[in-house]
């Protein structure tokens, strides 16, 4: 089984600087692991490598599609598997780096995305007026009311899958987790966490919106607000919808500033209950291991030599 090496954690925990660092030492060439990074328009909120960073080490899943195109986890993983066999035709180490639990689990492992013989039938119209009107993260806490089991094998902005399964659920009478098969391994993967004491993360979140916003998130936010009208995924994402209210003149931009960072911190919550839950991790302390790139390295290299 062709074996693989990912880096996951919370948002504004590292990701990126740690496989920077790793990427020439182990031959790597890096796939974004990360649901909006593919999108060409939005940058500064999705935390996307700069170009000169991409310049540096080859990236896959960065920048190819436009927020306006269909996009999908199962478009993801059919990309990340192409991008996996060209990284190692060229005898290099595919490095996934993102923190969206859903498509890289869905990558490593072989998840079920609506393959022919799964649940084939069209979503509710009511969940999808539900969704319109409250939104994709409290559409996953009806789920998670519902069905616990299932809520935490979703990521809260993957509402495809998230209607499938309130649909499914309501339609059979039984819980969407309850009809899951067996998951097995699509590859060998050294699954290496970030993360390190609550306050300290919650701290570079709030630090890490700071320099967005000096950066011009609010442009880009300004973009995704002009645009609201077109179907797309980016006006649901953490970090342009906030400002909506500033936008409309409904409040304040300091106000919209500390909702995105409340709402930068829930998420990385829930990203650290996915991988806790979701997958088999090793996990590194950023933060306060100095050496944690050697500590990351030694993981590696035993890793790919056993």
């Amino acid at each position: 089984m062709q074996k693989i090496i990912v880096i996951i954690g919370p948002t504004g925990i590292g990701k990126t600087e740690l496989a920077f660092d790793l990427a020439p030492k182990i031959n790597a060439e890096i796939l974004s692991g990360d649901s909006m990074q593919i999108y060409q328009e939005v940058s500064i909120g999705t935390a996307k490598p700069t170009f000169e960073e991409l310049k540096k080490v080859k990236h896959y899943l960065v920048n190819q599609r436009s927020i306006f195109d269909e996009y999908s986890v199962k478009d993801f993983v059919a990309e990340g598997i192409k991008a996996v066999d060209e990284i190692v035709a060229k005898d290099a180490v595919p490095l996934v780096v993102g923190g969206t639990g859903f498509y890289i689990n869905a990558l490593v492992n072989k998840l079920q995305l609506g393959e022919p013989g799964e649940y084939q039938t069209s979503v509710d119209s009511k969940w999808e007026e539900y969704l319109k009107k409250n939104g994709e993260e409290e559409l996953w806490r009806v789920l998670h009311e519902k069905d616990p089991a299932a809520a935490d094998k979703i990521a809260p902005q993957n509402s495809r899958r998230t209607l499938r399964a309130l649909t499914v659920i309501d339609r059979t009478g039984k819980l969407f987790s309850k009809q899951q098969k067996k998951i097995t391994p699509r590859y060998d993967a050294l699954i290496i966490g970030l993360n390190s004491n609550r306050e300290e993360v919650y701290h570079r979140i709030n630090k890490r919106v700071d320099k967005m916003m000096d950066l011009g998130l609010l442009k880009e936010a300004k973009f995704v607000y002009e645009n609201r009208d077109r179907e797309h995924q980016a006006i649901q994402a953490i970090g342009y919808k906030e400002f909506f209210p500033y936008f409309s003149g409904e409040k304040t931009l300091d106000d919209c500033v500390s909702k995105l960072k409340q709402a930068s911190r829930k998420y990385a919550k829930r990203q650290l209950t996915y991988f806790k839950h979701q997958l088999q991790v090793t996990w590194l302390d950023p933060l306060q291991d100095k050496k944690v790139s050697d500590h990351a390295l030694e993981e590696i290299n035993n890793f790919l030599n056993k």
